[in-house]
Parts: C-alpha cells; sequence; structure tokens
C-alpha cells in the first residue's frame, strides 16, 4: 500500500495521534505527515504511506492556505483561545474594517516571524513548548501568575528562552469579515508559518490584544481540502482510504519527469547516474521554459509503464541524474 494521502483532521487530535489511527486503520506501519496541525485546528494534513514515506522531504515543504478566526481583546500564553489568559483584559472600542485592513499590510510579504513559545521548535535541544509548559507549572504553583509572568517576560530579556526567529512569507492576507472582536482571515503563506504567531503579532499591532480562536488549513501544496478524507471515514470503512490513496506515479506534479529505458532503471535503482543514454523520453516541464533545473532542480524518474521510480538531482556531468531517493 503506496501513495498520498490526504486527510481532513478533525479538531482535537495531534497530527502524531492521526498517523497512529491511519496506521491502524490501514494496517500499514509505514505511515508518516507531511505538515504538522496544532490539536485545536483542522483541515488537509497529507499523509504518506508505504514507499511514499521516502517522498515526504518534498512535500513538508509545501505552501499552505489557511481559514482563521480571530478573538481581539484576548491575549493567552499559548497565542490560541486554549491557553491561559496572559496580560490585562481590553476593555476599549474594537477596530474597524478598514483599521484591521491596514494593520495586516505589516505581514503580508516576507518577514521575520517569533514563534510561538508553545511550539515544537527547540530551544537549546529542548522542545519550547517543554520550556513554556515548566514556566506554566511554576506560575500555578507560585500561586502569583501575574508575578511569575512579569518574572518570565524578564527572562525573555535576559536570556532569550523563546525559539529563534525565522523568516516567513505571507503571498496572501484577504480579510473576510470583522464583527466586533472576530476576524476572519484567509492566509495562503509558506512553510513555517504560525498563524498562532500573527493572531497575536496583530493584536499588538491594534493594541487590543488577539488570540487564534479557530483554524482550518484549506489546502497544503496541491492538496486541496475538497479532496480531503475526513479521519472518521478511513476508520469506519479501510477500503475508503485505500480508494482514495494518490498513487505514487501521480505524486509530485510540479517536479518535471524523464522516462528511463530498461536499462536506466536498473542504474536508478541501484543508485547510480542515468545519462542520456538511459533516458526514454520526458515529460513537459511544469515550470515552463528553462529546463527541469531552471528553478527546482528535481526531477521524477519513472520506468516506461509510467511508474515512480525514484527522484534525481543533477549528476556529476552536464545530462546526468543523480537518484537522490529510489522506491523500486
Amino acid at each position: 500500500m503506496d501513495g498520498l494521502l490526504i486527510v481532513d483532521k478533525p479538531v482535537g487530535p495531534t497530527s502524531h495521534d492521526v498517523v497512529a489511527r491511519v496506521r491502524q486503520a490501514l494496517g500499514e506501519r509505514r505511515v508518516g505527515h507531511t505538515g504538522t496541525l496544532d490539536p485545536a485546528a483542522g483541515g488537509v494534513l497529507p499523509m504518506v504511506v508505504g514507499r511514499a514515506t521516502r517522498l515526504a522531504q518534498f512535500l513538508s515543504g509545501a505552501d499552505k492556505v489557511y481559514e482563521a478566526t480571530l478573538t481581539l481583546g484576548m491575549t493567552t500564553d499559548t497565542y490560541d483561545a486554549l491557553g491561559q489568559p496572559a496580560g490585562a483584559p481590553y476593555s476599549g472600542p474594537f477596530p474597524g474594517r478598514e483599521t484591521v485592513e491596514d494593520a495586516l499590510d505589516r505581514f503580508r510579504g516576507t518577514f521575520v516571524q517569533q514563534p510561538p513559545a508553545f511550539s515544537a521548535k527547540k530551544v537549546e535541544g529542548t522542545r519550547s513548548y517543554r520550556h513554556a509548559r515548566a514556566a506554566a507549572r511554576a506560575a500555578k504553583e507560585s500561586g502569583n501568575p501575574a508575578a511569575a509572568s512579569e518574572a518570565g517576560e524578564r527572562q525573555r530579556v535576559e536570556r532569550p528562552a523563546l525559539p529563534a526567529a525565522v523568516l516567513v512569507t505571507a503571498h496572501a492576507i484577504d480579510l473576510l469579515d470583522v464583527q466586533g472582536s472576530r476576524v476572519v482571515l484567509r492566509v495562503h503563506c509558506s512553510a513555517g508559518f504560525y498563524l498562532r504567531s500573527l493572531a497575536h503579532d496583530l493584536g499588538e499591532r491594534l493594541g487590543t490584544g488577539a488570540c487564534l480562536a479557530a483554524l482550518t488549513r484549506t489546502r497544503c501544496g496541491d492538496a486541496a481540502l475538497a479532496d480531503a478524507v475526513p479521519l472518521a471515514t478511513i476508520e469506519r470503512d479501510r477500503a475508503a482510504g485505500t480508494r482514495a490513496l494518490i498513487p505514487l506515479s501521480h505524486m509530485l506534479p510540479a517536479l518535471a519527469a524523464v522516462v528511463l529505458t530498461g536499462e536506466g532503471v536498473r542504474r536508478a535503482v541501484h543508485g547510480r547516474e542515468v545519462g542520456p543514454g538511459e533516458v526514454a523520453g520526458r515529460t513537459e516541464d511544469p515550470r515552463g521554459p528553462g529546463g527541469p533545473g531552471s528553478v527546482v532542480p528535481l526531477v521524477r524518474l519513472l520506468d516506461e509503464s509510467g511508474d515512480l521510480v525514484g527522484i534525481a538531482e543533477p549528476g556529476s556531468s552536464p545530462g546526468f541524474l543523480h537518484p537522490s531517493v529510489v522506491l523500486k
């Protein structure tokens, strides 16, 4: 059982939980996901099954599209509605659509974003959320959360305890609705972009505070929500999950493909470079003029029946390809 399974993740389980449940439902040990979703988020979660797990590295960096609901006037330690309140509550009037639109301009394009403390990013070799949970426990045990929070803020200044800031891109942020404290956005962004950080930072820019109230991922690379199968359906009907598997030959359609001769396949599966003499044909490059190396120097290697043999990168000599991942 090999291929890509687009799962519609429900709100509640972690991405790791979904992996475990799909493994059990399909009876397949080799299952992984290619883009973490927080427990409070739902939507598109691409799963690689069987030999497709070797292709996960080529899928995890894909752009994403989200629909996010923000609550203004509320700030939490996790930057979402599941966290503990942080800071004084906001009591003033909420901004209108034009003000919110103007504030969003700061986050359109490429900029440096600070990931949340409650995230899987590492700080000094440890997951950041472990540091954050320890600080939250200390605050609770102190009996004075406000003082502990203040001390935590001082520690951030003296010794950075947050994950390192990263460069991210918001290709588009569409303001869908503004109703009082409720703001709804559609965000097309790069991998590694935190919608919780966007909510928190937008709240700071507006002066109201804000947190993420709800999040749905509607697209992850080529995988769309319309094509996703609900997790409950896969668990109820194994055949439905099997039917929904996208075969290896249809994965990574953004990469150009090279069709190998029989000898080319034999060389590729042994990790040896293939040259022009082992190429039976090429498919049209979906990136347009410029050839396979113009934007992403990777190509799919197919056998003459159209099955995916592996992924190749430029070889040691012009016109040669080196198999970087082999599936046969």
